[in-house]
């Protein structure tokens, strides 16, 4: 099977720090792959340069057989290519609807755009805030509804960096069964703390430092992982869950 996602050599400075330092990384479709590493590792830079959000200083992006490294990343939206923000993006004044309604729209689908609205509001538990104020809803709901409009957009590839964070625990509990139905159709690219929902959702884990690929693998090799232990999870994987 073909790689859906490829880089090769990708690099980004800033001035004299290396963000990203010539890293070359394959993700297959359909697969659920988590990105982990401490704070500085470098993790956010990297998925900046998939999406098109911030353009490299070295190396190759490949997308579905294609060379996108200088593509602009409105241009990655409409291949396929969503991207929620670890800060959350969301119209503070505009309705959860309206916000959903805006990223549809950028798909350009020729769906209803109130169908497909509530379909991505429905599958994040958010149908009955639709008419509620963006600004006025609470920090893991406004969480949740930046990954309805990552799914309006009807990504082949969804990323999603630090998901969870403001989400209660019963919220947590929904998310994960959400990105497990979101998987069987796309592909998802994780940045996640919270090792508990790395290890009930990836398939496969990328262990990053200092702008470095560290280890990749499965759950439990990256639990077993020495190297990994040492250097992100203080000993063991439990004790960073």
């Amino acid at each position: 099977m073909t790689p859906l996602l490829t880089t090769h050599g990708l690099s980004r400075d800033f001035g004299g720090l290396k963000a990203v330092d010539s890293v070359d990384f394959s993700l297959m479709p359909g697969e659920i792959r988590a990105i982990i590493g401490p704070n500085g590792a470098g993790k956010t830079t990297f998925v900046s340069l998939v999406c098109g959000r911030i353009l490299p200083s070295a190396g190759r992006i490949v997308f579905d057989g294609r060379d996108i490294t200088d593509m602009p990343a409105h241009k990655r939206v409409r291949l396929g290519i969503a991207y929620t923000f670890q800060i959350t993006s969301v119209f503070a004044r505009l309705s959860a609807y309206d916000n959903v309604a805006l990223a549809f729209q950028r798909a350009q689908s020729g769906r209803s755009v109130h169908d497909g609205v509530m379909e991505a509001l429905d599958r994040t538990g958010l149908a009955d805030r639709a008419k509620e104020t963006a600004g006025a809803m609470a920090y893991g709901h406004q969480r949740l509804l930046e990954v309805a409009m990552g799914l309006a957009l009807k990504p082949r590839l969804l990323i999603l960096d630090e998901p969870t964070q403001g989400l209660s625990d019963g919220e947590i509990a929904g998310f994960i069964a959400l990105v497990r139905e979101i998987g069987r159709d796309a592909t998802v690219l994780l940045i996640e703390h919270n090792m508990h929902v790395v290890m009930e959702l990836a398939q496969r884990i990328t262990v990053m430092e200092a702008g470095r690929i560290l280890a990749e693998g499965a759950p439990q090799e990256i639990r077993d992982n020495v190297a990994v232990q040492e250097a992100y999870l203080g000993g063991t994987v439990e004790a960073a869950s």
